[in-house]
């Protein structure tokens, strides 16, 4: 279901700082650089694979927007709950019947996320810091394009999950398109093998949800039949940590914007540590 943005009533005044419950990695992310994790009482088991330093908090465990419940989140008592896509109908209800004041987000595209960062930043009375993160992620984005506004534009598959195929979302989509790439397909669509053989991508990119950086390269080309494709003849197929991209926060999508343009323009971008190719 299509969640709107909050409305004024709903927020916190950023006079009286809330006690936040995190419920995904990008809010926590946020938190962090926005310097105001001390307003954090609770959070998901993934921002803590996100962010290792909160295992010295000892904070309450907490599932994420998809299958939080009505009494884990009464029994931690926050001011404020923050959740983010994605979203399921049970969850969302349950979030609601806490009667605890939330704050909502849906990113769909960049400016989105940027439109989220400030949201947060007031709830935590945050918001110089706020611009400053902002203005680095802009200036990050203006350096990428101007170095690649003259290089060739290959064409790049980016993959978000593998059973159904389904394409990466919006804002990757604009990433790949400042890291110098054309995005194949529709964002967030599903897909099959068969069109993306017909298409025939220079680049294949893969960040299943969940996954990490263990997307099983080799199998997934071998189970496909995708020997043949350009990308895999120049040995141009790639995992990105499947954080970079599928977490809508400026620190994550910074990592996945420097691995984007390792992976589409190499002699250009230095080599990312964590950008894994096919043997």
């Amino acid at each position: 279901m299509p969640l709107s943005k909050p409305s004024e009533s709903r927020m916190v005044s950023p006079a009286t700082i809330p006690r936040i419950a995190s419920l995904q990695p990008s809010i926590t992310l946020t938190l962090s650089e926005l310097n105001a994790l001390d307003t954090l009482i609770a959070h998901t088991k993934y921002c803590l694979e996100a962010l290792p330093e909160l295992a010295s908090r000892n904070l309450p465990i907490l599932h994420d927007s998809w299958t939080t419940t009505t009494n884990e989140l009464t029994a931690v008592a926050p001011d404020l709950v923050i959740a983010s896509v994605p979203y399921r109908l049970e969850s969302l209800a349950a979030i609601l019947k806490s009667g605890i004041p939330v704050l909502a987000l849906a990113p769909h595209n960049l400016a989105d996320v940027l439109h989220d960062t400030r949201l947060i930043a007031r709830q935590v009375d945050r918001t110089a810091e706020a611009e400053a993160l902002i203005e680095s992620f802009q200036q990050a984005l203006a350096t990428t394009q101007a170095t690649t506004a003259t290089l060739p534009i290959p064409t790049v598959y980016c993959e978000e999950w593998g059973k159904p195929l389904i394409h990466s979302q919006p804002w990757i989509a604009e990433l790949i398109a400042t890291a110098g790439g054309t995005f194949l397909g529709n964002p967030g669509a599903q897909t099959t093998p068969e069109a993306i053989t017909d298409a025939d991508p220079d680049i294949l990119l893969f960040a299943w949800c969940g996954a990490g950086d263990r997307v099983p390269l080799e199998r997934v080309i071998d189970q496909r039949r995708w020997h043949h494709l350009r990308a895999v003849r120049s040995g141009r197929v790639h995992c990105i940590p499947d954080e970079y991209l599928n977490t809508p926060a400026i620190p994550s999508l910074t990592q996945g914007l420097a691995c984007l343009a390792a992976a589409i323009h190499p002699d250009h971008f230095p080599t990312h540590a964590r950008l894994i190719s096919i043997k």
